[in-house]
């Protein structure tokens, strides 16, 4: 079975991968290789953050490896929160924090379409590939739904009633982003190593 170290601490995340990934590939975490640190994304870009990543365990890590960085883009606030997303309201990457500032930033818009962005890029041990994912959607004035994270309760995607807080993963996995690039990853893979 094929090994992919997967470089992220974010758990919601894995979780979210860890369901889409093929039976004959095998999904390793950090903690698996012993590396416990926090990665600081410091680039100015979603790209550049997800390479970052990839990056960072390339010392302690020979394997074939791969990173996502997400970005939520609001149009009427010229893309923010973007590369900022986790860190918006401030450096403890608090969520609920996040979510109260978009909203306040957006109380006098008129245009509340938004985009989700993923970057993932994978190591092959010796270049890295980039891919992308896209879902177009809106931003809604107040919070919907329990589930997911991040900006999910105030985002609903084009083609839904639902924000993604109010969908389990499987409906999320119908518009997701973060699905995009990964399948996109997993469509190369597959060739490239006749899986």
């Amino acid at each position: 079975m094929t090994e992919l170290l997967f470089v992220t601490n974010n758990q919601n995340k894995l979780g979210e991968i860890s369901a889409l990934m093929p039976d004959n590939l095998k999904i390793l975490k950090l903690s698996d290789i012993n590396f416990h640190q926090d990665i600081p994304e410091t680039e100015n870009t979603i790209e550049g953050n997800s390479l970052l990543k990839v990056k960072a365990v390339n010392e302690l890590y020979k394997g074939m490896c791969f990173a996502e960085d997400t970005g939520l883009e609001i149009k009427a606030l010229n893309g923010e929160p973007g590369v900022r997303s986790a860190r918006y309201a401030g450096e403890g990457k608090c969520n609920q924090d996040n979510i109260n500032l978009v909203l306040n930033n957006m109380k006098n818009a008129e245009d509340n379409t938004a985009r989700f962005k993923t970057v993932l890029t994978f190591f092959d041990g010796k270049e890295n590939i980039q891919f992308e994912g896209i879902c177009e959607g809106v931003i809604i004035a107040e919070q919907k739904g329990e589930m997911g994270f991040g900006y999910d309760s105030i985002f609903i995607p084009n083609g839904s009633e639902l924000t993604f807080a109010q969908m389990n993963m499987d409906e999320k996995n119908k518009f997701s982003h973060r699905k995009k690039a990964f399948y996109s990853f997993i469509d190369y893979f597959r060739e490239k190593y006749i899986l």
